[in-house]
């Protein structure tokens, strides 16, 4: 189930990170709200999957996890640049997540 609560959290994540894009400065009521209001059940989430999980694996991949889509969302919606560097990039940190779950046994 924590695996679960962390999948969760990684989305609001995700969720959250647009939203304050949308958001811009906090000059558009809904985004500012939703910003809000994702941060909170990311963080809910995330606090119910370090119940279980040591808190170094579970906040990296989390943090990994909205780093990623982040950068996915952002080309996808909002037409920004994807180069060599930036694909070299998130593999790494798609490799460091993997390479972190193996090693902590979780």
């Amino acid at each position: 189930m924590h695996w679960l609560y962390l999948g969760i959290a990684a989305v609001f994540e995700i969720v959250f990170a647009l939203s304050a894009n949308a958001a811009k400065g906090f000059t558009h009521l809904w985004y500012s709200i939703q910003t809000f209001a994702a941060a909170a059940v990311a963080i809910y989430f995330l606090s119910r999957a370090l119940q279980v999980l040591d808190v170094g694996v579970g906040y990296a991949i989390w943090t990994a996890v909205g780093a990623v889509g982040t950068v996915i969302f952002g080309v996808v919606l909002f037409g920004e640049k994807l180069n060599a560097g930036k694909v070299v990039s998130i593999l790494a940190v798609i490799a460091g997540v993997i390479g972190l779950k193996v090693v902590s046994g979780a």
